[in-house]
């Protein structure tokens, strides 16, 4: 009976010895919970090399397109409008890559003179015909309920006329106002002013957005009262001025009742080019 009862607490015991929860031998289970565990983290990591990788790219992309713009901004302040004309002409995609850096170096600026310029018309009558040289992506024309002739070096929407801006296919006399905001650039632009006085009916307005830096002595820029001058002499009165934005000077001008005919030579003062600085 003794020997029958050992052999029971023996059987016993092995059957509580097998039977216990705390063996350390995984299970199948537990190899393909590690295993999802294992995929997780590999596929997160790919992730995250991927997205790295994708924002390299991005920043790359990002340095070439500002280079290009430097580039093309540099040109066009350099050169005369007819020869920007042309060069446009034969590459008329970098236009794209100019306005493209133009809008992105736009973000930048607290304020945008075209909103100032817009909102000056919408308090005008919207019958007043509007010639915007150097136009840009037409923003104006589509802002305002004004009749615009949108001007500019490349017509990349049909409602844009493609041509020099001291050359334009606009009749003598037809235009309300004449705008220019941020785009006497050639090295000729008192030939676009002029064709602006062409253009403009008697009492015509003569507006001009220009970067501040271009007009302030202190740092190489002309003065900006030997540039109104220069436009008085051509055959317009000074209507106000805006120094108040700290990005760019506003002018309204109007041409005057009576031209008279420009024998004498007018002194423009040079605008130096606007060079952005790499970011």
């Amino acid at each position: 009976m003794k020997v029958q009862n050992r052999s029971r607490k023996r059987k016993g015991g092995k059957v509580h010895k097998n039977s216990s929860p705390s063996s350390s031998t995984p299970t199948g289970d537990g190899h393909s919970k590690l295993s999802g565990v294992n995929q997780s983290s590999a596929s997160k990591n790919a992730i995250s090399k991927t997205k790295k990788a994708s924002s390299f790219l991005d920043k790359m992309k990002a340095r070439l397109s500002g280079g290009h713009f430097r580039m093309l901004n540099e040109k066009l302040y350099t050169c005369s409008g007819d020869e920007a004309l042309n060069y446009f002409k034969e590459n008329p995609d970098l236009f794209n890559v100019y306005h493209a850096g133009y809008q992105e170096q736009m973000l930048h600026w607290p304020e945008q003179p075209v909103n100032i310029i817009t909102k000056w018309l919408k308090d005008h009558s919207p019958s007043l015909v509007v010639a915007d040289f150097g136009c840009g992506d037409g923003r104006l024309a589509r802002s305002v309920k004004n009749k615009v002739w949108s001007l500019d070096l490349v017509a990349n929407d049909p409602s844009v006329i493609a041509c020099d801006m001291s050359n334009t296919p606009l009749l003598s006399l037809s235009v309300d106002v004449a705008v220019f905001c941020l785009s006497l650039m050639g090295t000729d632009y008192p030939s676009y002013i002029q064709e602006a006085r062409r253009v403009l009916k008697p009492r015509g307005w003569l507006l001009i957005a220009e970067v501040k830096s271009r007009l302030d002595p202190n740092t190489g820029g002309a003065d900006p009262n030997k540039f109104l001058k220069a436009i008085c002499e051509l055959g317009f009165t000074i209507e106000s001025k805006d120094f108040s934005n700290k990005m760019f000077a506003l002018f309204y001008l109007k041409k005057k009742e009576k031209q008279n005919s420009v024998d004498k030579e007018i002194s423009w003062p040079e605008l130096k080019p606007c060079i952005y600085k790499r970011r």
